[in-house]
């Protein structure tokens, strides 16, 4: 799968994703640390990507130009480490494979996974 990470979700995750055989990129390392969430979600539609951020103005976006894509993963736990946040990114792909590749707008929080399939209405 191919994955973009915002800001706040650590670097590291990048790499151990790519270890895990997905494709990563962290908003940071292509340029985008200060671009807006609008412009982050068209670089992740235009490149296939699924974003995770802890930003819930994601979904509040996709919910506002019923975009079918990109799909978002929003993680609501907090002070989670590289290793975490990869293990957790893991888990959703392997479960939910299907969903994210389906265009979803996704919210995790302490192992709870809420999603709805795009376009949001």
């Amino acid at each position: 799968m191919r994955w973009l990470l915002d800001q706040g979700l650590p670097r590291s995750v990048v790499s151990s994703l790519a270890t895990s055989g997905h494709d990563a990129v962290h908003a940071a390392d292509i340029g985008m640390s200060l671009a807006n969430d609008s412009l982050i979600l068209q670089r992740a539609a235009e490149e296939s990507r699924i974003v995770v951020t802890l930003d819930a103005d994601f979904h509040a976006l996709l919910a506002d130009s019923l975009a079918a894509g990109p799909s978002v993963i929003r993680i609501r736990d907090e002070g989670l480490k590289g290793p975490q946040v990869t293990d957790v990114i893991l888990g959703l792909a392997k479960r939910f494979g299907a969903e994210l590749d389906g265009g979803c707008a996704m919210t995790v929080r302490n192992g709870r996974v809420r999603y709805r399939k795009l376009p949001l209405s």
